[in-house]
């Protein structure tokens, strides 16, 4: 179950309810949970998901891991998100946050002092930090002054520990780490300083604070105090240090690093992005525009009509029994089942792409120039920050799926395309879709609303 608007289902009609059932098997690590219908989890609809492994393997690496280790990174907006996007659309400038928040909090220039979130920690303790990129636009350069850390999780999958300052999320760790949003990390934090107060750091990047007069990126703070310190606010400085490179990140054993192999994959899409009509944003020459039926409910009415719908709206794909297919401009792409696909995404941008459905192996990293089969980094949401990205994934996964950039303003300016993968999969066989009846009276509630509630 996804839940994409237009892509996976129609949306939630106001005062309705609808129910997510799936299975957590074979899926541990850091996830979240956020509307996906326009911009709507800029205003706050958004939350963490966490499934944790009993058997982790890498368990014995830390001592605490609970509610009190997670941390969220965000944006914070004055202005709400409907209105702020229609700005964007008028002026070209995408929106720039009033404040940055850790765990929910922050401050803006000439704001109150709200007081910064607290994470409490035991000398001697080692702390399995929970990372969260939930921000609509920025990335962040998260950092714990005076301390190390050490990465072991990205998008679910865990990595070789790497010890390091600095790390990129795409949101950000200093132990630096860049997070770009949507992104998530789980670190490991030894508390093995002197005890006191310490700033968590996470400044944003994404919109120049000249563009806006509340917006001080240094005031996204929150504070790591040891037992025993005084209740107030630190006095540290960030060290600063070496961050975590993409090509130092490889699975553990237990995630079949490369499994994927070196051969040349069975279909291979390059996803050209422009932008010929600012601010909106093309693919192949093709702005992605919501359809009015779901991609889903296309695909379950058959896959002839899936196709000839699909095509009439513009959307990029394709449709083939039993195959996976995409529609790129003018090229169409038709692969069978279970095949290995292959993208490339060039040029530069700071697109955090996310891909539902799979986990996908990093190749060839942003600005690279060698290609990694054997133990790449692996993961649901990669930057397009330059050079030739390239991943792979294989066509497993019956469904529907939407690759997107996560800057959401991006992401309602057409910056994505969908998957139509396995259509006749989805209809029957051991993978088919479960339609419940509240997904089927989706779409009719929706569509009786009002305009004004569309």
């Amino acid at each position: 179950m996804d839940g994409p608007a237009f892509v996976n289902q129609c949306p939630i009609a106001p005062n309705s309810t609808f129910v997510y059932s799936f299975s957590t098997a074979g899926q541990t690590g850091n996830f979240w949970y956020h509307s996906h219908l326009s911009t709507q989890y800029c205003d706050g609809l958004r939350g963490v998901f966490v499934v944790y492994d009993p058997n982790d393997p890498l368990k014995h690496l830390y001592d605490v891991d609970d509610e009190s280790t997670i941390i969220t990174l965000a944006d914070w907006y004055h202005d709400l998100a409907p209105d702020a996007q229609n700005k964007f659309f008028q002026t070209g400038v995408v929106p720039i946050p009033d404040s940055g928040l850790i765990n929910g909090r922050g401050r803006f220039n000439g704001g109150p002092l709200v007081p910064f979130a607290v994470v409490n920690v035991v000398k001697g303790k080692r702390y399995r930090l929970r990372l969260f990129a939930i921000a609509c636009r920025p990335f962040f350069t998260f950092s714990v002054d005076n301390h190390n850390i050490t990465m072991i999780e990205a998008d679910g999958i865990e990595h070789d520990p790497t010890e390091v300052q600095n790390i990129d999320i795409y949101s950000g760790l200093t132990a630096r780490l860049f997070g770009l949003a949507a992104q998530r990390y789980s670190v490991i934090l030894n508390a093995n300083q002197p005890v006191g107060n310490y700033w968590i750091r996470a400044p944003p990047t994404g919109g120049a604070p000249a563009g806006n007069p509340n917006f001080n990126p240094a005031l996204t703070l929150a504070i790591l105090r040891y037992k025993g310190a005084r209740d107030e606010e630190p006095t540290t400085v960030n060290p600063g240090g070496p961050k975590l490179l993409d090509e130092q990140m490889h699975p553990i054993p237990s995630e079949h690093p490369g499994f994927l192999g070196d051969g040349p994959a069975d279909v291979n899409i390059v996803l050209n992005i422009a932008q010929p009509n600012p601010p909106f944003f093309d693919i192949n020459g093709i702005s992605y525009i919501s359809p009015t039926v779901p991609v889903l409910l296309q695909l379950l009415s058959g896959a002839a009509q899936a196709l000839r719908i699909l095509l009439s709206l513009k959307i990029s794909f394709l449709l083939s029994k039993y195959s996976f297919g995409v529609l790129t401009g003018r090229r169409r792409f038709i692969v069978q089942r279970n095949k290995l696909i292959q993208v490339s995404i060039p040029g530069t941008g700071a697109h955090p792409f996310h891909l539902h459905g799979h986990a996908f192996d990093v190749i060839l990293p942003s600005n690279a120039n060698v290609t990694n089969f054997k133990n790449p980094l692996r993961r649901d949401v990669y930057p397009i920050n330059g050079g030739n990205t390239t991943f792979r994934f294989r066509t497993d996964n019956p469904g529907a799926w939407f690759l997107h950039c996560h800057i959401d303003w991006h992401l309602e300016a057409g910056l994505a395309v969908v998957f139509a993968e396995a259509p006749a999969d989805n209809i029957a066989g051991p993978q088919s879709q479960i339609t419940p009846q509240d997904w089927k009276d989706l779409c009719p509630e929706y569509n009786a609303l009002n305009a004004d509630l569309q």
